[in-house]
């Protein structure tokens, strides 16, 4: 049950960021691309990936297929953002977040492979 209950709040702090880059079409700013060195069609996959995963962990009270796809694509995604935070040069405590919701997922996923 705490399962479901991780799947959920990762879910649930992924979804809109996901939601919000397919709606902008992967365009955050030239800022934002210039930093993080990236361009808006790795930043509309992101955006897929994190929504899809997000309803997929959202889904894994239904099965545990859906659950372990979900966490990892969401563990996939947000890896690469704790990993563009740290190339960035930016510190702890503002790529805390994206290694939070990674470690969480990846436990998630380590979790539905027991019995």
């Amino acid at each position: 049950m705490f399962r479901h209950i991780i799947n959920w709040y990762v879910a649930s702090n992924i979804y809109q960021s996901g939601v919000n880059k397919v709606r902008a079409n992967g365009e955050l700013g030239e800022d934002f691309e210039k930093k993080f060195n990236v361009n808006s069609r790795e930043m509309l996959i992101a955006g897929y990936l994190e929504s899809v995963g997000a309803v997929l962990m959202s889904l894994s009270l239904v099965s545990k297929t859906f659950g372990r796809l979900g966490s990892l694509m969401a563990s996939i995604v947000m890896s690469a953002a704790a990993v563009k935070h740290y190339l960035a040069g930016d510190s702890f405590d503002e790529s805390k977040s994206s290694l939070k919701l990674a470690s969480l997922s990846i436990l998630s996923f380590l979790a539905s492979l027991r019995k």
